[in-house]
């Protein structure tokens, strides 16, 4: 196995899915495959002995299923990117939110036997591709991580922010989930989150977020009232941005123009409205994600006196849209430390 190629792992009960995925790894020149297994024992014992950057799992199997593993996969292998490669993975699937929110890098809906060939094989080599590819957007010198023993200090004051925002995409619900844990239900600052997924998704994402938040969570619709205790997600065909009624309060609007990210939703447009509506008030999270969506807003909100938080690059599935704004970012945490911040209602200073 040729030691500069990343290396799969893949887990799963089917020989046949294993032959056919094991021969796109190795004819795509781009990975070396490091070995295929029938299940989730089989995984740990290898895991063992073998150093693997990426595990290919499926979730329904024997024994142990792959949801159920992936946490202990993931501590077991020393951190490597797990892509759940299954039937149950379809559009809007709930098994999809939650093994996004176990750590899973990303997701991939397996075809029935036969149906292998074509564009599966291009889409998985693509999500491997991004996966595992370090992403150059910030030097790890100039984004100056304080070590842990001399993490910034903070300055605590009662209601330092009237709103929160938090964008992320690839890694981001894991990473939420992580953060949220940390943020008890008596902070009721309100919460608004744009996370890259597809419309089909969000009702599932909405009850996952507001169980790990203890809070409700609304799918934001036009002119939706912006509450304390709430949070509101971007639908997945509209970019969520803030106004103000006039009266003191605050809602969400929703437009659907192309954004200069690409995205859909984009997050640059939420942050770019609180820097308008909210300034100073305004904290801004940015987590884990591919490319550089939410960094034009974040700094218009930066200009305008709001707070930015990067996760930390150690942490991030995919340092892309944290590393783009690492540069104007008032701090980088991961995000539990992220979320116990946002609960002692605290703006960072270094």
């Amino acid at each position: 196995m040729p030691a500069s190629l990343p290396a799969i792992l893949i887990v799963d009960d089917s020989a046949v899915a294993r032959a056919v995925i094991g021969r796109m790894i190795e004819g795509s020149r781009r990975f070396a495959l490091a070995g295929t297994v029938p299940d989730v024992q089989a995984a740990l014992a290898f895991l063992k002995t073998n150093r693997v950057d990426a595990i290919l799992l499926d979730i329904e199997m024997p024994g142990v299923d792959g949801l159920t593993a992936l946490p202990d996969l993931i501590v077991a292998s020393d951190g490597a990117k797990v892509l759940v490669v299954s039937s149950s993975c379809d559009d809007g699937g709930a098994a999809t939110i939650q093994a996004l929110a176990l750590g899973a890098a990303d997701t991939l809906v397996k075809p029935g036997v036969g149906a292998f060939a074509g564009r599966f094989a291009d889409v998985l080599v693509d999500k491997l591709s991004r996966l595992l590819v370090i992403d150059p957007v910030v030097p790890v010198a100039s984004a100056a991580v304080s070590p842990p023993a001399a993490r910034p200090t903070y300055r605590t004051t009662q209601s330092q922010f009237d709103i929160i925002a938090i964008g992320a995409s690839t890694g981001g619900i894991h990473a939420l989930s992580q953060l949220l844990r940390e943020v008890p239900a008596d902070v009721t600052t309100p919460i608004l989150i744009t996370q890259h997924l597809p419309e089909s998704f969000m009702p599932y994402f909405a009850a996952q977020v507001a169980v790990l938040a203890g809070r409700p969570c609304d799918v934001a619709t036009d002119r939706l009232r912006i509450r304390a205790g709430r949070v509101i997600i971007a639908p997945g065909d509209g970019h969520m941005r803030v106004v103000a009624l006039g009266d003191g309060n605050f809602a969400v609007r929703l437009s659907r123009e192309p954004a200069r990210s690409g995205c859909m939703p984009s997050v640059d447009p939420m942050f770019e409205s609180l820097a308008e509506t909210h300034g100073a008030r305004a904290m801004a999270i940015v987590l884990s994600g591919m490319g550089r969506d939410g960094s034009d807003g974040a700094r218009k909100l930066v200009d305008a006196g709001g707070a930015l938080i990067a996760q930390d690059r150690e942490s991030s599935v995919v340092w892309g849209m944290p590393g783009a704004v690492a540069q104007f970012a008032g701090v980088m945490l991961p995000p539990g430390e992220i979320g116990r911040l946002v609960a002692a209602g605290r703006r960072p200073s270094c």
